[in-house]
């Protein structure tokens, strides 16, 4: 992979990341009402989705702004591997399955981000990594 490839790769799952968070904290409590309400009748129990349902828009605000900077890279596409995982489980516990082509794309990018993070140019990371080198 090239390494203008990769970055873009990088914007552009950390900018969806990042706009899933910005759009959903300020209606926080309404995001969450909805969740609570999309997993009633699930496996899933409410005292599981409503501390998920509220960390979540701060999780993917945080994602995105970590891929956006370039900082931390490996660590994020690592991180937003799992947190699609868990959000593909959830997914299939309410049979909402118009959700998963979506979310197993995501998936997709931040294995991508995570197994090519070497290639990580105009970022933090790289600018990190060239100051540890100067010293």
């Amino acid at each position: 992979m090239k390494p203008l490839s990769f970055v873009f790769i990088r914007l552009g799952i950390g900018i969806s990341m990042f706009g899933h968070g910005l759009v959903r904290i300020p209606k926080l409590a309404n995001f969450s009402t909805g969740m609570l309400d999309d997993f009633d009748g699930s496996f899933i129990p409410e005292f599981v989705v409503m501390p998920f349902s509220c960390a979540l828009p701060f999780l993917e605000f945080i994602l995105g702004s970590m891929l956006i900077l370039g900082w931390k890279t490996r660590l994020a596409g690592m991180m937003g591997a799992v947190l699609m995982l868990m959000l593909m489980a959830g997914t299939t516990m309410i049979e909402n399955w118009g959700a998963l082509p979506s979310q197993m794309i995501h998936l997709l990018f931040f294995i991508l981000v995570y197994e090519f993070h070497g290639k990580n140019t105009w970022a933090l990371d790289s600018q990190i990594q060239n100051n540890k080198n100067v010293a």
